[in-house]
């Protein structure tokens, strides 16, 4: 698997459902609600599982199609999503104040939002539809037959 790779793609998907998604989604009324839910809420959550999915299919190569390959991505996603958060804050902090200080103070408040209902969806719209693409193309997949030790006469 290309580690490099895997970090673009699913940076550019994290740039994609941060700002294309999140553009569509501010067209749906925000007065609309589904249950406790806000229907925006919903829409970006839906859309973007669809975006993910996209972006794995893409990101997938021939030979490693398999639910391992979109667990992989799955969880490559997610953690880019964290470390991109984590330094867009820092950056943030520091291009409003200029002081490490603050940022040194910001740093601890970075832990609670790991532990949300929020981290909890983006680790579900990176890690479902990544490891259900990845089933559906590893379907049709010829299992590895073991190579035989004896030279072919």
């Amino acid at each position: 698997m290309n580690i490099e790779r895997l970090i673009l793609v699913t940076f550019f998907g994290n740039y994609l459902i941060n700002t294309v998604v999140a553009s569509f989604v501010a067209l749906v009324p925000s007065e609309a609600r589904v249950g406790s839910l806000n229907m925006q809420y919903v829409v970006f959550v839906i859309l973007a599982l669809i975006m993910v999915g996209v972006l794995a299919w893409w990101y997938m190569p021939k030979g490693m199609r398999s639910i391992t390959s979109g667990l992989t991505f799955g969880i490559g996603g997610f953690l880019v999503v964290i470390a991109t958060s984590f330094l867009t804050g820092i950056a943030g902090v520091l291009a409003q104040t200029g002081s490490l200080a603050s940022v040194v103070e910001m740093v601890p408040n970075f832990i609670p939002l790991l532990f949300s209902w929020s981290t909890l969806v983006v680790l579900g719209y990176w890690v479902i539809p990544a490891s259900f693409v990845g089933w559906y193309l590893g379907r049709g997949a010829k299992p590895m037959q073991a190579s035989s030790s004896q030279p072919m006469v």
